[in-house]
């Protein structure tokens, strides 16, 4: 039998999309997609407090930061200036700082902006006093030895909170390009300059890290780097992991304790009432239950070693699992951590409820301060949107509404995104897994693309997790003019590049638009997106946040309009999104 031609069937693909999309959107194309579905509902505490906690909330953790990887040890032995920990991307709360020393910094600055010739900034000293006023952003001291006041240098312990990852500064005292900054704070802001693995790295101990680095497990290594940690490793080897940028890039943090070297890219944490579910891969569906996992699974991940914590890693990464276990139990003993795990947590009063979502690890932190904390982030408003040219924002926006970005995205971002999972092969046809190990349903098998860094996260912990899909949730799409690089495995260098059809109708998010000047029509509307910014709805007359109702006898008008409007290449309409709903 004959083949058809290629190019056939890809005009064929192309017209197809183009009539899926034509069936359900007038000329001014649809607001988003036609089945969103519902998000959970969800606990609400107080905003006032949920700021503490996801400021200064530990929940013990600082013990595994002192003492397992002895951090703030590391980095006093290794001198580290405050004009270091900017260049890392750490960023410090001017309104922490004590009268006097911003007084002497000011004028400092005012001799050189860039603070290169500060004294205070090269002074290890001055680090010190940071870190003891509660200055260091994301990382809190704790009066752990009740001196009254605190004191790293005398047993006060350091930690860590969400806003190490998801605040900065307005940098109105100091930006130092590429790195952190001074100012006041500003919350919810992804930590794109956070090098994590570096900071990690200066620590006495980085081996106590070991879950979420890149491990060899049934003889074979999953991540960046050609080789995989085990237990026989030297602390140089963790180092020369966390250091090498291209095995932990910055702004990464792996977020995923199961031995695979796949971090990813920092998120925003605006609106979080509008995000779930949560995890890139879509695996937790409240926000409470994720921070419950952050906190006693990856800012202390000796809690693995419990009883609660073997049963997940068993669920989730079958022998693997329990092999990484083992691992690390030796680590730690070979490095001389006692005392784990450090997580202040609880086991839930039903036993049935152990190994559920909501104690996923067997054990929960502080209920009241979880949905503190979702009552906080829930509220945290995105910054306005950057707008430089009106007409290119609201050309943009009307390709969005009808090239097929709305097969998937909402135009309005304070619209709660759809809560389906987008499947691995919609998302990245290049996907071809090999399969690592089989897991009992409905989880899918451990499985990831040799040779990919896009599938590799979703490996071990994704959506089946929920009897999903393997593949990813929708994001918000904020902040995006500060953002420096595309998809979560930064695979991407600018928002031209993701539209670009040169990258191929095998790469991951292969929805393109070949004419340049679209694609930068386009990237000016997504980059004027906030959660309260109104020229989206200016520039559109039937309103945002709803999907337009097809209009009969439309077709033909609106085939021609879209074919005039937009050069449309294989792969570039998104098919509707509830494909991507549960199995």
């Amino acid at each position: 039998m004959m083949s058809p031609n290629r190019n056939s069937i890809r005009i064929l693909f192309a017209l197809s999309g183009l009539l899926l999309l034509l069936s359900c959107s007038s000329d001014n194309g649809t607001s988003g997609p036609a089945n969103p579905g519902t998000p959970p509902p969800t606990l609400l505490g107080s905003a006032t407090n949920g700021q503490q906690v996801f400021r200064f909330e530990t929940f013990g953790n600082e013990g595994f930061w002192t003492d397992a990887v002895r951090l703030p040890q590391g980095m006093m032995d290794k001198g580290l200036t405050p004009l270091q920990a900017l260049k890392l991307g750490i960023s410090f709360d001017s309104d922490a700082i004590d009268a006097a020393s911003k007084q002497t910094l000011a004028a400092q600055l005012a001799s050189d902006a860039s603070g290169q010739s500060s004294a205070l900034l090269n002074d290890p000293k001055f680090m010190i006093a940071l870190f003891n006023e509660n200055a260091v952003i994301g990382f809190p001291v704790k009066d752990s030895t009740h001196l009254g006041h605190l004191d790293i240098t005398q047993g006060s312990r350091v930690g860590a909170s969400c806003a190490m990852c998801h605040s900065n500064t307005d940098t109105s005292v100091l930006n130092v390009a590429n790195g952190g900054g001074i100012g006041h704070r500003q919350d919810g802001r992804a930590a794109h300059t956070l090098d994590f693995g570096s900071i990690v790295a200066l620590g006495r101990n980085p081996l106590a890290y070991f879950p979420q680095m890149q491990v060899t497990l049934g003889g074979k290594t999953l991540g960046r780097a050609p080789v995989g940690l085990t237990e026989d490793s030297l602390e140089a080897d963790a180092v020369a992991y966390l250091t090498n940028k291209s095995y932990y890039p910055v702004g990464m943090f792996d977020d995923t304790p199961d031995g695979n070297g796949q971090p990813m890219h920092n998120q925003p944490l605006f609106r979080q009432d509008l995000a779930a579910p949560y995890g890139s891969a879509g695996e937790i569906s409240t926000e409470d239950n994720f921070a419950n996992q952050v906190y006693v699974a990856l800012l202390d991940p000796t809690t693995i070693t419990t009883t609660g914590g073997r049963a997940f890693e068993h669920k989730v990464g079958a022998a693997n699992g329990d092999e990484l276990v083992a691992r690390y139990v030796k680590v730690l003993a070979k490095t001389g951590v006692t005392g784990y795990p450090y997580v202040n947590a609880a086991p839930p009063s039903d036993p049935s409820l152990s190994g559920t979502e909501a104690y996923a690890l067997g054990v929960r932190v502080n209920q009241q301060e979880l949905i503190d904390m979702n009552a906080y982030v829930f509220g945290l408003q995105a910054p306005p949107g950057v707008v430089k040219d009106a007409q290119a924002v609201q050309r943009g926006q009307h390709l969005f509404r009808t090239v097929g970005c709305t097969s998937c995205h909402n135009v309005d971002q304070s619209v709660f995104v759809p809560t389906g999972i987008i499947p691995m092969k919609q998302i990245f046809p290049g996907d071809n897994p090999t399969v690592v190990a089989q897991r009992v349903e409905p989880l899918t098998p451990i499985e990831f693309t040799p040779g990919a860094t896009f599938d590799t996260k979703m490996a071990t912990i994704n959506a089946s997790l929920r009897g999903l899909d393997r593949g990813i949730a929708l994001p918000l799409l904020l902040d995006l003019a500060r953002k420096p690089i595309f998809l979560h495995d930064n695979s991407v260098p600018s928002l031209d590049n993701l539209l670009d059809p040169g990258r191929g109708a095998s790469a991951p998010h292969p929805f393109y638009l070949s004419d340049s000047g679209q694609r930068s029509d386009v990237i000016a509307f997504l980059n004027s997106l906030g959660t309260t910014t109104s020229m989206a709805k200016a520039a559109s007359p039937r309103g945002i946040g709803r999907r337009e109702e097809y209009q009969p006898g439309a077709t033909s008008s609106a085939l021609l309009h879209m074919l005039r409007a937009a050069t449309l290449v294989p792969g570039e309409i998104l098919p509707p999104s509830s494909r991507g709903k549960a199995r």
